[in-house]
């Protein structure tokens, strides 16, 4: 999903620049307003930590093309959307900057992409799927699944836009399009799996620390 330099002309790289600080601000605000959590701090550095090392290994689907951990989903079920955002594009600056991860150039395209869209679609479909699941200790693994699960390709699918636009490279649209989303829905599938696990391994050590389920928890004690 990284995209590297050379992919985007200039003036899409600008927008997408542009889109990309504007979101990254907006979330560095919203954790401002936000009341302060001393134990949000060293989740969200831990979180950090998983998305970097997670999207360093790929894994295989096929025909020489491979695929890894987004993290956008898990990262906003564990500490909330506007955490998950600032976690995720510091990652992805580490990486383009010190691992030559993604283009530097590039850089605001692959945060647009994995730290906004990605994160936002995981979380509203998280929260979605939770909507209409029954009060189980499953209901939030099962739901940070299927964020995990959605959130890949529709952020494939979103490159394929931005790429239609700007790309420097003459490909079709439908055939891109179909590729992208054929491919990492096969990902989708191991990132809604990995995000399962994860949620469901801290749900049943620390719920308490699950900013995804904390409006959950509160209405289960109102009730």
């Amino acid at each position: 999903m990284h995209v590297p330099d050379g992919f985007l002309d200039s003036p899409t790289c600008a927008v997408t620049g542009a889109v990309a600080l504007f979101g990254v601000t907006h979330a560095v605000r919203l954790l401002d307003a936000e009341s302060r959590d001393d134990e949000r701090v060293p989740m969200a550095a831990l979180v950090a930590t998983f998305v970097f090392a997670a999207q360093m290994v790929n894994f295989p689907i096929g025909d020489g093309i491979s695929g890894h951990l987004l993290g956008g989903a898990v990262a906003a079920v564990l500490v909330g959307p506007a955490a998950a955002v600032v976690c995720v594009s510091g990652v992805l600056v580490v990486q383009a900057l010190f691992f030559a991860d993604g283009g530097v150039a590039a850089l605001g395209a692959n945060v647009t992409l994995m730290a906004l869209v990605g994160t936002l679609v995981g979380w509203f479909a998280f929260r979605a799927v939770l909507a209409v699941l029954p009060r189980t200790p499953a209901a939030v693994p099962l739901a940070a699944a299927a964020g995990g699960l959605v959130s890949v390709p529709v952020a494939a699918a979103a490159f394929s836009g931005v790429f239609a636009l700007g790309g420097r490279a003459h490909v079709d649209f439908g055939d891109l399009f179909v590729s992208m989303v054929e491919w990492h829905s096969l990902i989708g599938v191991g990132e809604g799996i990995i995000t399962g696990l994860v949620v469901a391994a801290v749900v049943s050590v620390r719920p308490d620390l699950v900013r995804g389920a904390a409006r959950r928890r509160l209405e289960a004690v109102g009730a």
